[in-house]
């Protein structure tokens, strides 16, 4: 049990990691975004690699920290169902999400992907806008680690979940237990 303890906080420690340095991308969005109205309005000037670049970073973002927002409890949830279950419950309903629905969906997501992306890497697949960005292959790479982020997370889930349910919630970390806590209070 101590080993899938430790594997659940290294994943969580991977999601953790790289939602709170792709989160920074939002800050990025916002200043190309504003400079590149900026730049269309005030000086009468239009970089088609600057309008591709925000949205790039945009998808970037958002594929990469959603590990990071499963970790967080911050994905949709059925509330009525799962806010007034009791701690072992919500551990059931959570290995079984986990293993009929999120499992399945990242596995179709990456096979399904994978080709998309192996082609336009083999294509070294740039924007399609004259004058947009080189490099659209590496923006539908994230798609990969999306597919890859999120299935770890769910390992750390179903591994949250099999502990609790042994009754070894001591092996589970205080900020990860405190999802099925706070509920109950």
């Amino acid at each position: 049990m101590t080993a899938l303890a430790t594997l659940m906080k290294a994943i969580n420690a991977l999601n953790r990691l790289v939602g709170n340095i792709f989160m920074w991308l939002s800050v990025g969005i916002v200043l190309v975004c504003f400079w590149v109205v900026v730049e269309r309005y005030l000086f009468a000037n239009t970089r088609l690699w600057m309008q591709d670049l925000y949205p790039w970073m945009n998808g970037v973002m958002f594929t990469s920290v959603a590990g990071y927002a499963l970790y967080r409890n911050d994905h949709v949830r059925v509330d009525i169902f799962f806010r007034p279950a009791s701690t072992l419950r919500k551990a059931w309903m959570d290995l079984l999400g986990v293993c009929i629905f999120l499992m399945p969906f990242a596995a179709v997501v990456w096979i399904y992907s994978l080709t998309f992306v192996n082609r336009s890497i083999g294509l070294l697949e740039a924007s399609p806008n004259p004058g947009g960005m080189p490099g659209l292959f590496v923006l539908k790479s994230f798609i990969l680690v999306f597919a890859a982020l999120i299935a770890l997370q769910g390992v750390a889930m179903a591994i949250r979940s099999i502990l609790i349910i042994a009754g070894r919630e001591d092996l589970v970390p205080p900020d990860y237990r405190y999802q099925y806590e706070l509920e109950k209070a």
